[in-house]
C-alpha cells in the first residue's frame, strides 16, 4: 500500500473486502496467448479507463471502467476483475495499491459487448505528497467454471464510457490524489 494512502472501509466500492483471500501469483489463471482468441485481445472494445477522478461531488474518489467484446457464444460468461495502482516515485514503477482489488465481477454472457466499472473512495493522509494512480481491469470470459480467455489493460485515456463518467464523457489514463 502506498505509505500515505488508505482505503476506506465504510466505501461500497471493493476498495477493502475481507472477504477475499490473498492467492500466490501461481494459483491465478494465466493469461491466454493472443494466438489463442486474437480477434477478442485485439478489438477496439477492450480497453480500460479512469471516469472519475477527485470530482467536486465525489472527492478522494477513482472510478474505473472496463469494455470487453462478447465472443458471440451466450452461453459463455464475460468476468471482469478492478484494481488500483500508485507510481512509486521511488522505483518509478507501478505497484498495487494494497486491499484495492475487487475480485472478479460477473458481466453477462459472450453475446455481445459489455462495460462495467467500480469506485474506489480513498483516504490521503494529511499532509503528504499527492499520488498518480491508475486502473488495471483483467477480463476473463469463461465456459462454465474454465477461464478460456484472459487478458488485463492498464487504463488508457479517450474512451466513451456508457454510464458513470464524472464528469460526462471523462476519460483518463491516470489519476492524482492526495
Amino acid at each position: 500500500m502506498a505509505p500515505h494512502l488508505r482505503c476506506s472501509r465504510s466505501w461500497r466500492s471493493s476498495c477493502w473486502r475481507p472477504s477475499l483471500r490473498r492467492r500466490s501469483r501461481a494459483s491465478r489463471a494465466p493469461d491466454v496467448p493472443l494466438s489463442t482468441r486474437p480477434t477478442l485481445y485485439r478489438s477496439r472494445l477492450l480497453w480500460s479507463t479512469i471516469d472519475v477522478c477527485n470530482a467536486s461531488d465525489q472527492p478522494n474518489t477513482v472510478g474505473v471502467r472496463g469494455s470487453m467484446p462478447g465472443d458471440s457464444h451466450a452461453h459463455d460468461k464475460m468476468f471482469m476483475r478492478f484494481r488500483l495502482q500508485y507510481m512509486n516515485t521511488t522505483t518509478k514503477h507501478w505497484a498495487d495499491l494494497a486491499n484495492s482489488a475487487s475480485g472478479f465481477v460477473s458481466v453477462g454472457t459472450g453475446a455481445s459487448p459489455r462495460q462495467a466499472g467500480r469506485s474506489f473512495k480513498l483516504s490521503p493522509v494529511a499532509g503528504q505528497p499527492a499520488f498518480t494512480m491508475r486502473g488495471v481491469v483483467v477480463f476473463q470470459w469463461r465456459q462454465g467454471t474454465t477461464v478460456i480467455g484472459q487478458i488485463s489493460r492498464p487504463t488508457s485515456a479517450g474512451r466513451e464510457s456508457l454510464a458513470g463518467a464524472d464528469p460526462a464523457g471523462f476519460s483518463s489514463a491516470s489519476c492524482r490524489i492526495g
